[in-house]
């Protein structure tokens, strides 16, 4: 039996009621999943941490409908999920991105002449209030990135591991994801049991730069400011102390091994925490304030898109709106002719 052919029903959704279930049943359903994510990640060359989103969201699409073939779902009951997810109180960019993941799911099954169409086109997720990005203001961020975690051993390999993660999250507005797949150089070989094995992003100190791989396999490369690049060789030099298991990984779990994007969120937050820094601190934050202070700093909208890696301006203009907001706190904290005037008219 296949581990994954009895699908938890998620609480508070029911499954849509089956009346067309296929002979091959959950089986096939599981099977068509695995071969599209295998596709992702041989053909298109996305990451496992967005192969393993796309895992969760197509899961969840099977358990939904309970044992009902996915060559069969219709528009209409693509539909009823959409609407399920929205009353159990997912928020509209949660159900964006799923509905995104079907569609390319489905898609793909059209291509293999599974689907006459794709049931998914068409369906959007309910309109969401436009948010703007969480950003640190430029004094938090230097001491998030530049302080040592009361709690940390100062000299200990962990404490010179956060200090360089850190930095470089703000020196470069790297995605979490970037930053742990970056390795020490960069590498092309045929790697352990003759796989080959190419660097998806790598540091070059003498350089001080950072080149990633990003959405859609779009490589760029990112100027390390001085405090980063100081920050990184320290990190470098004790790396070897580690033990590492994995020889190309530039950062390093306790164990050796390539960190992951969880430990990462989990050392920032506690990180915040112990420096008393009031907001819900994560990666993506840092990337938010090295966008929004770049911005603040040379106006240059173009160049903050391309370090961002952004496909489109669209997707960077949002920090614009984040600079506004600044200015019009400043403007009203000290214009003359911002301050309201007393009831006596004085």
């Amino acid at each position: 039996m296949h581990p994954r052919s009895r699908p938890t029903i998620l609480p508070g959704l029911p499954p849509i009621p089956s009346t067309d279930v296929a002979s091959d049943g959950v089986s096939a359903n599981y099977a068509r999943i695995d071969s599209y994510l295998d596709c992702l990640k041989t053909q298109r060359k996305l990451s496992p941490h967005t192969i393993d989103n796309y895992r969760r969201d197509l899961l969840e699409l099977a358990a939904m409908l309970n044992g009902a073939a996915l060559a069969l779902i219709t528009h209409e009951q693509v539909r009823s999920m959409t609407s399920r997810l929205h009353a159990r109180g997912l928020n509209p960019r949660s159900i964006a991105r799923k509905l995104s993941a079907w569609r390319g799911f489905f898609g793909w099954l059209s291509e293999q002449t599974v689907l006459a169409s794709n049931p998914v086109d068409g369906v959007s997720a309910p309109r969401r209030a436009k948010i703007l990005p969480l950003a640190l203001g430029a004094d938090d961020a230097v001491r998030l990135v530049s302080s040592t975690n009361p709690n940390v051993a100062a000299d200990s390999a962990m404490q010179l591991c956060n200090r360089a993660m850190f930095e470089l999250l703000y020196s470069s507005g790297l995605r979490v994801s970037e930053l742990v797949g970056l390795d020490v150089r960069y590498v092309h070989e045929a790697g352990l049991r003759g796989k080959p094995y190419t660097s998806d992003g790598w540091i070059d100190i003498d350089a001080r730069d950072v080149i990633v791989t990003g959405k859609g396999s779009k490589v760029r490369s990112v100027p390390v400011g001085e405090g980063a690049t100081l920050a990184l060789q320290a990190w470098i030099a004790a790396r070897a102390g580690v033990a590492p298991r994995d020889p190309n990984a530039l950062f390093l779990s306790i164990r050796g091994s390539r960190i992951s994007v969880r430990t990462v969120q989990i050392r920032i937050k506690a990180h915040a925490q112990a420096l008393g820094i009031p907001a819900d601190v994560h990666p993506h934050m840092l990337r938010h304030s090295f966008a929004s202070h770049l911005l603040q700093s040379s106006g240059d909208l173009r160049a903050v898109q391309e370090m961002l890696g952004h496909e489109s301006i669209a997707s960077t203009q949002i920090y614009t709106a984040l600079d506004f907001q600044r200015l019009a706190t400043v403007y009203d904290a000290t214009h003359p002719r911002a301050k309201k005037k007393s009831p006596s008219g004085g």
